[in-house]
């Protein structure tokens, strides 16, 4: 599935600064959130830990972390899936347990990647938003629009079967 390799997170920095946002002008946009019967802490774990995907996301086949730690502004890996290889996905703000925004440039398309996580009396309300630019998405917006819809559809309930069954 084309989206699911696109699907490049970005991220959001604490301590005043406005948030970063997706291209609310881009011709491909997906907003979609999910609830998870989990606690806050290990759906973020999940999320966060990039090098970890590919045991929980089935169309990722690898990941390569560039910057060591926890993810924060700056933080960079190398990843494919679906078939696209060498996507470099960048962080741009983190705002811990809270929200990150990660993205960067995949085959002509330039993603923005926006996850906020809510913690809620039934777990955590994860709602994601994306957004795409670029020739191809001009070129081809309607099946790209409907790749990304499927791609975090399936990457929501990826993770919330994964966050839902760990210890």
């Amino acid at each position: 599935m084309f989206a699911a390799a696109i699907a490049i997170p970005l991220a959001f920095s604490p301590g005043g600064h406005s948030p970063i946002g997706i291209d609310e002008k881009a011709p491909v946009i997906t907003r979609d959130d999910i609830t998870i019967h989990a606690p806050l802490d290990r759906v973020w774990r999940i999320q966060t830990d990039v090098e970890a995907w590919p045991a929980w996301q089935p169309g990722v086949s690898s990941v390569v972390k560039q910057t060591p730690g926890p993810l924060r502004p700056g933080s960079s890996w190398v990843w494919s899936t679906e078939g696209l290889e060498d996507i470099t996905s960048t962080v741009k703000q983190v705002d811990p347990k809270r929200r990150i925004v990660w993205g960067g440039p995949a085959q002509g398309i330039t993603a923005v990647h926006v996850w906020t996580f809510t913690k809620t009396k039934e777990g955590v309300r994860v709602h994601t938003e994306e957004s795409w630019t670029g020739e191809p998405v001009e070129a081809n917006k309607e099946f790209l629009q409907q790749a990304l819809d499927g791609s975090l559809d399936h990457w929501l309930n990826n993770l919330k079967r994964r966050a839902e069954r760990c210890d």
